[in-house]
């Protein structure tokens, strides 16, 4: 059920977070997270109790440790209401890319099923004999293109993102991408978690300066797995929905609604975003 707040108009719903437009305040937004969560492009029936919270607590967490970065957040320009503080953030409004700009350390996911087709993800070559889950010699930026609500996002080369935003914006995407995967990954390798991938959205400010969107580094869009498991060779021990994805890649051919989630797969998962946020936070 959508939440009324005073003082502010709703806008629209996205998969998992809403949007809103305080009053007569045109150069803001409020972004609302709830625990609803997506897989495979669907928002699924059952919530994952406290999702929302942590989510935008670590997106806020992560903002402060990029203070090169321009981000969007609008911080105390208007009261927030109380009721939603922990999963909202006041931001300003952007020019969005329509491009999300997603960096790979490891070969895995959607990723590794391109390679395995074609040798390269988004345009970019790599080498010969990769296994799912293995390290690339170094970050790669394998943009996409942002599709409408229900369908699949389209890795695209990078020759498309400059058709799309221009040469020297799609520079400036993929140079501050990379420089904040491995920013984030160096934070995450020091707590024992390896990053294994990201998507990053950016916009440009009134003033036409490309600024950090939406949600950052959070479970939802990166993958995070278990540094000493992999060390032992056991890939993919997940922070992330891979639990979620796994769980629906057993118990559903892929169509019509997704099945609703166990009870044991839900407190699985609330209790991993429990645990990587204690672990990158504390």
């Amino acid at each position: 059920m959508r939440t009324q707040l005073p003082g502010f108009e709703f806008v629209t719903a996205g998969k998992v977070r809403d949007l809103y437009a305080p009053e007569g305040r045109g150069d803001l937004l409020l972004l609302v997270a709830n625990d609803r969560v997506s897989a495979f492009d669907q928002v699924l029936s059952r919530p994952i109790p406290g999702r929302a919270a942590l989510l935008t607590g670590l997106t806020r967490w992560w903002f402060a440790q990029l203070p090169s970065v321009p981000n969007h957040l609008a911080h105390d320009a208007i009261p927030v209401p109380a009721q939603i503080a922990e999963r909202s953030m006041l931001v300003r409004r952007l020019s969005m890319h329509p491009v999300e700009c997603v960096v790979r350390a490891v070969v895995t996911g959607s990723g590794y099923a391109e390679y395995r087709r074609v040798g390269s993800i988004s345009g970019v070559p790599l080498p010969e004999g990769l296994q799912d889950g293995d390290r690339l010699p170094e970050p790669i930026f394998t943009p996409a293109y942002k599709a409408e609500l229900g369908a699949h996002d389209e890795n695209i080369p990078f020759e498309v993102v400059v058709d799309l935003v221009g040469a020297a914006t799609a520079e400036a995407l993929r140079d501050t991408s990379l420089a904040i995967f491995r920013t984030a990954a160096a934070v995450a390798d020091e707590k024992g978690v390896l990053l294994a991938d990201t998507k990053l959205e950016f916009g440009d400010d009134a003033h036409g300066v490309l600024t950090l969107a939406d949600e950052v580094l959070t479970p939802d869009s990166s993958r995070y797995w278990d540094a000493a498991a992999y060390a032992d060779g056991r890939r993919g021990v997940s922070f992330d929905k891979q639990i979620i994805r796994d769980w629906l890649t057993a118990h559903w051919d892929g169509t019509g609604i997704a099945p609703e989630l166990p009870d044991e797969i839900v407190h699985r998962t609330a209790a991993r975003y429990r645990e990587l946020v204690e672990r990158l936070t504390s």
